[in-house]
């Protein structure tokens, strides 16, 4: 059995990241305490009956009070708003994280609500899928998965071994970075692939009726994994574009340069250089596969459901 690591864990949002991370906390014993709150009184009653937390609260401020660590589980823009509610409760030694796949305006817009007696240390698990809300939650989510740590310069040290120790508690490979590198990094791993999906998905949903259903009719794989993407929560996306706007328009225009070389090379029929380009990245996705991060079986390796296969009809 793991040992128990915090006495009373607070979450702040019950989607899904924030009902996994209850979930892993309560099925691993991590926490002796597992607390939730969420603003929507209807996401409330449905983790009642769930039963995934010990205590479920509309008020951020109340789940805090006492807590050892408080984990905001919303997105990127409101994380600010919630730091200012549950700032003034946060008791000495009380550890103040998060889970954006943005860093530094988060860092930045939390740190004004902390007091000095607490400690702010974000965090972002590299997980999820495309479900939201707390049924979609589920304690395996994080196993083998990385969860990147970016502690300010002045971050007390045992405070951020105790969150590593919580996240690898959950399963989750952790790193230690800057907030700004990270969001560098995040930003062509995940943040572009999103607005990529978003774009492609939303060219086919402007195309002429007639031609529009037979792209859904015939989806091959690309298209159909864009789909699921692109089908992600437009509250969290929207607010990670605008968080992260300058790490992303420089990917950007990387992405724009090499496409515009791949356009040069379909027109002028240069096979050479495209089947070079193909094998280069044809060697990216052995090393992800490599590496644990993914499988090579169908269907990318996913779940039907992106749910385990126990929770799966």
């Amino acid at each position: 059995m793991t040992r128990v690591l915090v006495q009373r864990l607070a979450i702040i949002g019950a989607g899904l990241i924030g009902s996994s991370v209850a979930r892993a906390a309560r099925e691993k014993h991590l926490a002796a305490s597992v607390v939730v709150a969420d603003a929507d009184p209807e996401v409330c009653e449905r983790v009642r009956e769930l039963g995934f937390a010990d205590v479920v609260s509309q008020s951020a401020a109340f789940a805090a009070e006492g807590a050892d660590v408080v984990i905001v589980c919303v997105p990127v823009g409101a994380s600010g708003a919630v730091a200012e509610e549950v700032g003034p409760v946060l008791k000495h030694g009380a550890i103040l994280s998060d889970v954006g796949s943005v860093k530094g305006s988060v860092l930045d817009a939390m740190a004004l609500h902390v007091p000095a007696h607490a400690h702010l240390i974000p965090a972002h698990p590299v997980a999820g899928t495309e479900f939201s809300g707390p049924d979609a939650g589920f304690a395996s989510l994080f196993e083998n998965r990385w969860c990147i740590v970016t502690p300010p310069e002045e971050a007390h040290e045992a405070a951020v071994e105790k969150l590593c120790a919580l996240w690898q508690g959950m399963g989750a490979n952790v790193e230690v970075m800057s907030a700004q590198h990270h969001d560098l990094v995040l930003a062509i791993t995940s943040h572009v692939p999103h607005l990529i999906a978003y774009n492609i998905v939303g060219t086919a949903a402007h195309l002429e009726e007639t031609l529009t259903s037979e792209v859904i009719k015939f989806s091959a794989g690309g298209f159909r994994d864009f789909t699921r993407i692109a089908s992600s929560d437009p509250t969290m996306w929207r607010d990670v574009f605008l968080s992260n706007r300058e790490a992303v328009l420089e990917m950007l225009g990387r992405f724009t340069e090499d496409l515009t070389a791949l356009q040069r090379a379909i027109r002028y029929g240069d096979g050479q250089a495209l089947f070079e380009h193909f094998t280069r990245t044809r060697a990216i996705r052995r090393s992800i596969i490599e590496q644990g991060q993914e499988t090579a079986a169908p269907d990318f390796g996913r779940l039907a459901a992106g749910k385990p296969k126990h929770e799966q009809s």
